[in-house]
């Protein structure tokens, strides 16, 4: 077997081999053989990589503008930046999203590979350090414990808009199904028995109204992650970085990514503080939460079809069993469920490493990134799968909602007014023992005339507020 080429770095360990054809290099090489934890690479998270590169590539034009790195160097770190950004190298990106070092081998990843495209563009070898170094340049007036937590911002405020347009788009889904829906009555209940009339279309237009509302924390949570600590290099005191370069970075950063950027207050503070993911991440279980009920009732309303509910009607995506014909699962509620306890679990390993920070420094950020994107990039998943394959086909078994309205002993709570709490509950109660409906009784024991009657148990009258009529 053909033995692969390799290249000799050294670090403070010691000299180390590095395949001749990787564009990263000994720090990245030594994260790769000692974090075999997830099997998920930064190479899977590519709005990180685009990130990293942004920061590299706004910390180059900084210290270029305050005279400390030349104009070839930093026309290549910018170059290679730009190439990465668009999408090259990205297989470069090698190191498991969870590590040790407090994100370190992300940061020498990027500035590895940085590094190496920048001396293939300024005509030099990979791993000629002398000409451009990853530390020394690529890295200059920057550390890891400013570039990693703000390239999590970054990439969390890319991944959040993405998730925000899916839920914009669910919600209209549910909308939509609220105004086709609006004239069919049906039973509403509380605690799972028969309470009073309601429209299928109101009963929907509050799964649209509760995504509306999440939608709006979402953009509240999302605004504080556009809070960042460059500059503040090791612990926020800014050693290494010259005077003004923190106000330039962030200017030359916000332009870059097209993001509102603002610098801490107070960088110390900022430098150890995880409360925006703490917060971001309480948002989306938030939004984890209110998904699954809304598909716990989905899957309630449909089921059956003989011995259930059988209200609505959802799409039939695929068999639902290997050994009973015919069976057909409700299987996009039920993994949009399996989504949100993910999240809600990611919300518990998030609250625990933000909380198990120590003096200047967090050194879990990384979970608190794989936690993070995973539930980012799965509510997206879940709410797109959740419209397209679920709500938009829903139709409704009208006939059987208006039947159980009319059976229902429920309708009695809106004859209150007119014939008093106690007479109501002994017509609720015969109606129950007897089987008999509601209407009847009412006539029989003349507690209402039959026109007042009939004009009180109209659907629109039964579901919504309106002046009492004597």
């Amino acid at each position: 077997m053909r033995a692969t080429a390799t290249r000799t770095e050294h670090d403070l360990l010691g000299d180390g081999e590095v395949p001749q054809s990787a564009y990263y290099g000994i720090h990245t090489q030594r994260a790769v053989e000692n974090f075999p934890i997830t099997g998920r690479t930064l190479s899977s998270c590519p709005d990180l990589i685009e990130a990293l590169a942004a920061i590299k590539q706004a910390a180059a034009l900084a210290n270029f503008e305050l005279g400390l790195l030349d104009e070839k160097r930093t026309s290549a770190i910018v170059a290679a930046c730009e190439e990465i950004r668009a999408g090259a190298l990205r297989d470069q990106f090698v190191v498991d999203l969870i590590q040790g070092g407090a994100g370190t081998s992300t940061n020498m990843n990027a500035n590895e590979v940085i590094a190496n495209r920048a001396l293939e563009i300024l005509g030099y070898s990979r791993g000629d350090y002398g000409v451009l170094h990853p530390n020394e340049h690529v890295n200059m007036s920057q550390s890891t414990n400013d570039v990693y937590p703000t390239a999590l911002k970054i990439a969390a405020w890319v991944a959040v808009g993405r998730l925000g347009e899916a839920m914009d788009s669910l919600r209209l889904a549910f909308a939509t199904k609220a105004k086709e829906f609006a004239s069919v009555v049906k039973m509403g209940r509380t605690q799972l028995q028969d309470a009073v009339p309601m429209t299928l279309g109101q009963e929907f237009g509050t799964y649209a109204h509760m995504i509306g509302e999440d939608r709006a924390r979402l953009r509240e949570a999302a605004a504080l992650i556009c809070e960042i600590n460059m500059g503040a290099t090791a612990i926020g005191t800014g050693i290494t970085a010259p005077p003004g370069y923190a106000a330039l970075v962030r200017s030359k950063l916000a332009a870059i990514t097209g993001i509102d950027l603002v610098t801490a207050p107070d960088l110390v503070e900022a430098t150890q503080d995880c409360g925006a993911f703490v917060q971001l991440s309480g948002v989306l279980k938030r939004v984890a939460v209110k998904l699954s009920k809304t598909c716990n009732d989905l899957r309630l309303l449909s089921s059956g079809p003989r011995a259930g509910l059988n209200e609505i009607n959802l799409p039939a995506r695929q068999a639902g069993s290997s050994i009973m014909p015919g069976k057909v699962n409700p299987v996009i509620p039920e993994v949009v469920n399996q989504v949100a306890f993910e999240v809600i679990g990611n919300d518990v390993t998030i609250t625990f490493a933000a909380e198990a920070g120590q003096l200047q420094l967090n050194a879990f950020e990384p979970v608190i990134a794989y936690s993070l994107f995973n539930s980012l990039d799965h509510l997206r998943a879940a709410c797109q799968t959740l419209e397209t394959n679920c709500v938009v086909g829903i139709t409704a078994n009208r006939e059987r909602l208006r039947a159980s309205v009319e059976d229902s002993i429920g309708i009695i709570t809106a004859l209150n007014p007119y014939i008093g709490y106690s007479n109501a509950t002994a017509v609720a109660l015969e109606a129950h023992q007897s089987g008999r409906g509601v209407y009847g009784l009412v006539l029989e024991k003349g507690l209402m005339p039959k026109e007042q009657l009939d004009r009180v148990l109209q659907p629109d009258i039964l579901t919504a507020p309106q002046p009492l009529s004597f």
